[in-house]
């Protein structure tokens, strides 16, 4: 808790909000709802398992996990070590359709001084017409290596190290809000924009919440829709938890393609991480933190892509839990000493 307050009153400094336009919780368009995310009771433990060696789950859980390096040893370099495959949660983040709302920091809303990514405010409405599925939504991405920073694995050479920080705000990214901006980095998107590829996403939809979504089906986010475009405009809106799922799993996917996510998991991730521009869907898993977590269950951490049928119950509060945060689950394995 006190790691977050820190990091919560650094953004206030680097924004400028200590001078005299300090920063409102009603500041802007719409009021900005969450909570701090408590280390201990607002995470699901149980989606750390399985835990694997080789092919063998050494700690076996009900969880799909993707297929594990099959030796038990392996070798980096001249350096010896023991096949590990583990899931660690490595980052938080928000998903508001309110630009610079900061759900996972206690529902903070800054005002930056300046009018910059207030374009976004808009929602699913009941006009009709083609504007009715429509919402536009933002996100923020922190860093949280929570069982480096906690301690509860010392001396693991393989877990994320550092400290709870801010990465990237989208509001800031021109990328983000114009989707022919985005073209940019997904131009193949022209390729998967028709009803045959959309229609195929049906298959991914039923295996990412059997099991695990098709990582050869790049264009799918399940049951969610269409990874493209890479940004926060969702022309396909059914509520608040499918959608904010789908920004959040394109915008995961936008990391990768920007060289700025790496993969970690499978035979090529035991020495490190290395380059993984089109993202692996089974990389990660999506636990809710805001309004209300996801701290057991069968669907507490699902793949991407997965149906939000089991999910959206009580995640969404009319007027005063809109805004929705995720901690994000990422599988790795690893050569360990």
């Amino acid at each position: 808790m006190t790691h977050l307050r820190k990091l919560a009153l650094m953004l206030a400094a680097i924004l400028g909000l200590a001078t005299a336009t300090p920063a409102m919780a009603d500041a802007g368009p719409g009021r900005c709802t969450g909570s701090f995310v408590n280390p201990i009771t607002d995470i699901c433990w149980s989606c750390l398992f399985p835990i694997s060696i080789g092919g063998l789950d050494i700690w076996p859980s009900s969880r799909p996990d993707p297929d594990n390096p099959d030796l038990p040893v392996c070798l980096c370099g001249l350096r010896p070590g023991i096949a590990m495959g583990f899931w660690e949660p490595v980052r938080l983040a928000d998903v508001s359709m309110k630009p610079w709302c900061f759900v996972n920091l206690g529902g903070m809303k800054l005002d930056p001084g300046f009018d910059i990514g207030f374009r976004s405010i808009s929602g699913p409405s009941a006009v009709g017409g083609a504007s009715q599925y429509y919402s536009s939504w933002h996100v923020h991405w922190y860093a949280y290596p929570l069982i480096y920073w906690m301690e509860i694995v010392a001396d693991f050479l393989c877990l994320e190290s550092g400290s709870i920080d801010i990465l990237y705000i989208s509001e800031i990214d021109p990328l983000w809000q114009d989707s022919e901006l985005t073209a940019i980095i997904n131009p193949e998107a022209v390729l998967f924009a028709n009803p045959l590829a959309l229609a195929a996403c049906a298959a991914d939809c039923v295996a990412s919440t059997a099991k695990l979504p098709i990582d050869e089906m790049f264009w799918c986010a399940g049951c969610q829709g269409s990874m493209y475009p890479m940004n926060g405009n969702v022309s396909a809106s059914i509520d608040h938890v499918q959608a904010s799922r789908l920004v959040l799993s394109r915008f995961a996917y936008k990391l990768h393609r920007e060289l700025v996510s790496w993969g970690t998991m499978g035979s090529k991730g035991l020495c490190g991480k290395y380059l993984m521009p089109v993202m692996r869907k089974q990389q990660y898993r999506f636990q809710a933190t805001n309004p209300n977590p996801a701290t057991s269950g069968r669907y507490a951490c699902p793949p991407i892509g997965a149906s939000t049928t089991f999910q959206s119950a009580g995640q969404v509060i009319p007027a005063i839990g809109e805004d929705m945060g995720y901690l994000v689950w990422r599988k790795r394995n690893c050569c360990a000493l």
